[in-house]
């Protein structure tokens, strides 16, 4: 940020890493320098929850901090709207209702956008248009993404990696149990909530038909219901109204319900510290990426957090070697390489969203890492040497490039 050029980060890191933290401290650095913030969500849920931390740590400190999303009142956009014309809102946090024509900035110098790849890259293009100077960018995500694809996809992104998490966290264990264990596994659940925690039941969603989907999550719920009557037990989906979805989840992030029945909604940015086992049914479903993502949900407090794996016995080679690797590691760089070699670079972040004029069919990611790296340094070094493409033996590239950008707009300049 200090070097007179835009900031185009990426920012990587594990859940419970402190992402949030180090977005809070460049918007202070944006604000020192007199100009705006924003941060923006994919979801409400994950918007009011960065909301309340950024304004717990900014406790007595004199700075003007707004929440923008669907369900914001009337009374209250308009507010906001003229606060952040007149530059008074010094942060704003929100859903893609920051988007809108509406909102309108004076002076917007960083923009910060979380689990970026639930975002279109036109729509972070709108956000980016918010100001006569470019704003700098920093994009966050929970989703590792393996190094090569990173350097490939994101080649127009500086990475910057949190690779550790918070001292005191003790790592998830994690047990690949058979549908035949379920009264140990009921046995377990009841002790957890004995000693207070909360318990999460994830079911995967089987895209070709939705009333399967909700069958399977209804008979879950009533499973849960009638193994602990003497808890309350409360359910999330998909299909839910946006209301609906907000109080079930305050009621499980509150502690006035023990046990979570969902779909996948929760995959991403639930904070319940209080929660400390995960379990997923029919986990021989669900991606190496996701299973890591929702065990992610788990051991964010100080106690030993436990993610059980439910499948029943007849697995396919992948899923067995799957859920191995699950048992084995908590290092969402190591599942995120360990799954595009499992499942080809092809499948991973469709690359259709990541503005590439080809589909990796120049390079095998797993294979050619070295390869890549190379051919990056090379791409660099020829730009320190000629910036503009102008010398005789980058004519080629010139008009390579040339032709390239008149098939498509030059998405690379907003992240």
């Amino acid at each position: 940020m200090g070097s007179g050029r835009q900031m185009n980060r990426l920012l990587q890191g594990d859940v419970g890493s402190g992402k949030t933290m180090v977005a809070l401290m460049v918007m202070l650095i944006a604000l020192d320098n007199k100009f705006q913030a924003c941060l923006m969500a994919p979801t409400e849920i994950l918007a009011t929850q960065h909301y309340e931390s950024i304004m717990e740590l900014l406790q007595g400190m004199d700075l003007n901090v707004k929440l923008l999303t669907g369900s914001s009142k009337k009374k209250e956009r308009e507010q906001i709207h003229a606060q952040l014309i007149s530059g008074e809102l010094q942060i704003l946090i929100g859903t893609h209702a920051l988007l809108e024509d509406v909102v309108q900035f004076n002076n917007l110098g960083l923009v910060i956008i979380d689990e970026q790849h639930r975002f279109g890259v036109a729509q972070r293009a709108k956000l980016w248009k918010k100001n006569s100077i470019p704003p700098h960018v920093l994009v966050m995500t929970a989703t590792p993404i393996p190094r090569t694809l990173a350097m490939t996809v994101y080649g127009d992104l500086d990475v910057s990696v949190i690779d550790e998490l918070p001292p005191g966290r003790k790592p998830i264990e994690t047990k690949h149990y058979f549908h035949n264990r379920r009264n140990n596994l009921n046995h377990f659940i009841r002790t957890e909530i004995e000693k207070g925690r909360q318990i999460y039941v994830v079911y995967p969603l089987i895209e070709e038909s939705e009333k399967m989907d909700y069958k399977n999550l209804a008979e879950g719920l009533e499973y849960m219901q009638a193994a602990f009557p003497e808890y309350k037990t409360t359910m999330v989906h998909g299909k839910m109204k946006a209301a609906e979805k907000d109080a079930a989840m305050q009621e499980f992030a509150k502690g006035e319900a023990q046990i979570l029945v969902a779909t996948t909604v929760i995959e991403v940015g639930v904070n319940v510290p209080n929660a400390s086992v995960m379990i997923i049914e029919s986990a021989e479903r669900f991606g190496l990426s996701q299973l890591h993502q929702l065990r992610g949900r788990v051991g964010r407090g100080a106690e030993q957090s436990y993610c059980i794996l439910m499948t029943g016995y007849k697995l396919g080679e992948d899923s067995k070697k799957r859920m191995n690797i699950m048992v084995d590691s908590n290092d969402g760089f190591e599942i995120a390489e360990a799954d595009m070699k499992l499942r080809g670079p092809g499948d991973l972040e469709g690359t259709q969203q990541s503005g590439l004029p080809f589909e990796l069919k120049i390079a095998n990611l797993t294979r050619d890492a070295q390869l890549l790296q190379h051919a990056r340094n090379v791409a660099n070094a020829i730009l320190d040497n000629d910036p503009t493409l102008e010398k005789p033996e980058n004519q080629i590239l010139n008009k390579q490039l040339r032709k390239l950008a008149r098939q498509k707009m030059n998405w690379s300049l907003i992240s």
